[in-house]
């Protein structure tokens, strides 16, 4: 959701050749095949096919994978999106190699060091020579943290791109609905579950007691909830399949991002531990429910449609009732979440790499 709006923009500069380099991090064939096509992405120059693993080993793996490929192209940059393992590992071999890094969604910060995320973005932007915000909150961060203000670019959030330009394609929810053989009346008014942090799912009393509570409030409104296939991996290992069961909780395998963004785009509400999803929902004017203990996305809490709620039963449910009676958080959409993020990236890199 990211690379795609990029390489587009990129594309578009004459004076800029680009080369995209998928690491495989994220490996699921069915997902990777299908968000490739839905939001045209140019086929990779290269696969790393790392696939999954620990940290250690994945970070590994894609930096043995990249160096070679950075000997053989010589860049003058490399470009790396978001906080994986992909991003530092792309960072680090780029950095010692004496090749510039540019970084996009910059400055975001959590500050819960438990998040292998949050590790990866600290280092990340610490050895960045260029780094592209999504808020002006981050671009705060990066300056206390010692990062040259002219190193920092406010662009605006490049997700939010994707997504207003596929919204007139979304799923309609309805499709989904004959699609898995559902009560549509049963669903005419629906939440949507996705759920799939190591610190929810890899914790089976965490895991165990998130679903009980969500499975209660499937009797009040319907739930969606597309399972991850880590988290179904977990969930099996747990022995926790009967808390799937329930006439209001609809489970299906991962859903593509038309798909979902269908289903978001309608829903009542949203229920995530995914940083993207508390993006798009105040995109999209939504109310998201965050079942984290924290977000590296405050502006969708200061002033979006999210609520982080962590995994207390008391609180889920009290927002999700707060919701079914007033209609949820109202917030707006922050200021250059306009659609136009990877057009002000590509315009500031010809100038940077004229």
């Amino acid at each position: 959701m990211k690379i795609a709006p990029i390489m587009d923009a990129l594309h578009q500069c004459s004076t800029i050749e680009t080369k995209l380099i998928h690491t495989g991090q994220h490996y699921d064939v069915d997902m990777n095949d299908r968000f490739f096509r839905e939001l045209n992405i140019p086929k990779p120059d290269l696969d790393l096919e790392v696939g999954s693993s620990s940290h250690a080993v994945q970070t590994a793996n894609v930096m043995l994978g990249f160096e070679p490929v950075l000997d053989a192209e010589k860049p003058d940059a490399v470009l790396v999106v978001g906080d994986v393992n992909s991003t530092i590992a792309c960072a680090l071999v780029a950095v010692k190699k004496g090749v510039q890094v540019i970084h996009v969604e910059a400055g975001l910060r959590s500050f819960d060091r438990t998040m292998p995320e949050e590790i990866n973005r600290i280092l990340t932007d610490q050895i960045s020579d260029v780094l592209f915000t999504t808020e002006q909150a981050a671009a705060e961060q990066l300056r206390k943290e010692n990062i040259a203000a002219d190193k920092i670019h406010f662009a605006g959030n490049v997700m939010i791109d994707t997504l207003f330009r596929q919204l007139p394609r979304a799923t309609d929810p309805a499709e989904i609905w004959v699609k898995y053989q559902v009560d549509k009346n049963v669903f005419n008014e629906f939440a949507v579950l996705t759920m799939h942090r190591p610190s929810n799912v890899d914790d089976a009393g965490r895991l165990e007691n998130l679903l009980y509570t969500l499975r209660q409030i499937s009797d009040s409104i319907a739930i969606i909830f597309p399972v991850h296939p880590r988290t179904r991996a977990k969930i099996e290992q747990f022995g926790l399949q009967s808390l799937l069961d329930g006439d209001g909780l609809l489970v299906v395998p991962p859903l593509g991002y038309l798909d979902m963004l269908g289903l978001n785009a309608k829903a009542t509400m949203v229920l995530t531990d995914s940083g993207g999803i508390q993006e798009e929902t105040t995109a999209l004017g939504v109310p998201c429910i965050t079942l984290r203990d924290n977000t590296e996305r405050p502006i969708t809490v200061t002033e979006g449609t999210n609520t982080v709620v962590g995994a207390d039963p008391t609180r889920i449910r009290d927002t999700v009732s707060e919701i079914l009676s007033t209609g949820g958080k109202q917030g707006r959409v922050p200021v250059m979440w306009d659609g136009k993020a990877a057009q002000r990236i590509a315009g500031e890199l010809q100038k940077i790499y004229p």
